[in-house]
């Protein structure tokens, strides 16, 4: 059940604004007998609900007596100050990451041979998405066949961000389509790719049908082979990323000649 004190109430402050709506105008001694606060701490809560907007004194008035705001005016206040304190955390968790960043950078040279998998749509989502996000001077990203990196919703277009990302990091970005995907592909898809990424300079899709499978080549150093579900074949099974500077020697020697012969994809 919900209470004031999720809203940033102590428990004498929520006590206190309870009893008052009870009972207004009221004296401080006469809540702390209604509220149970003791007679000690009840003028620093009193001071504490008019800071907050949630009640008003009347100083003209001997003894001094108290009056709850609304709770609809009082529970508004009350959101919006907590509104501000979690934008407030988040300025400062963002802050701390961007700090971090550059603290956290990797002083070790990549381990050659090291390879990890991951089972499962979501999972292997979530592993293209932070290798790419590693890229700071090429990408390549090979896609024969159906496959959910360059469908409609939110795994495309993460994938599209990403590769925004790896631009904006200085990484140049060169994307292989085989035909099968292009026939499967609504052409709001290709505008899509066509607004967000053609037109910078770094940026090229080319098309081919000497191409199959779906990976992505990072750096020079990694690769991400994308493995389909064989029962649906546009939604990821596994991925496999391996970090093996000679395994990804050959697949670039194996993608050159390929992507040469490869014609500038266009969307009319």
């Amino acid at each position: 059940m919900a209470s004031l004190r999720d809203l940033g109430l102590s428990e004498y402050e929520a006590r206190a604004y309870r009893a008052l709506l009870d009972d207004s105008p009221s004296t401080a001694k006469d809540l702390s007998k209604s509220s149970d606060v003791p007679m000690g701490r009840v003028y620093d809560v009193l001071k504490d609900l008019e800071q907050r907007g949630l009640a008003r004194s009347q100083a003209a008035s001997r003894p001094k007596k108290y009056v709850a705001v609304e709770p609809e005016a009082a529970l508004d206040r009350l959101l919006e100050a907590k509104r501000d304190e979690l934008a407030e955390q988040e300025s400062q968790y963002e802050a701390a990451v961007d700090e971090l960043e550059g603290d956290l950078e990797a002083g070790v040279p990549t381990e050659e041979g090291f390879w990890t998998a991951v089972v499962g749509p979501e999972e292997s989502a979530d592993l293209l998405l932070e290798r790419l996000d590693t890229a700071t001077e090429h990408v390549v990203t090979v896609a024969g066949g159906p496959t959910p990196q360059f469908d409609v919703g939110e795994y495309g277009d993460e994938v599209t961000a990403a590769l925004q990302r790896a631009l904006d990091r200085g990484a140049e970005v060169d994307v292989l389509l085989g035909p099968e995907l292009i026939e499967t592909l609504p052409n709001t898809v290709l505008k899509r790719y066509e607004k967000e990424l053609a037109d910078h300079p770094a940026f090229e899709v080319r098309t081919t049908e000497q191409v199959s499978g779906s990976f992505h080549l990072i750096d020079g150093v990694e690769a991400c082979i994308e493995i389909p579900n064989p029962l649906t074949p546009r939604d990821p099974f596994a991925m496999l990323d391996l970090k093996d500077r000679a395994f990804t020697s050959d697949v670039r020697e194996t993608f050159d000649p390929r992507w040469a012969d490869a014609e500038p994809l266009t969307t009319d």
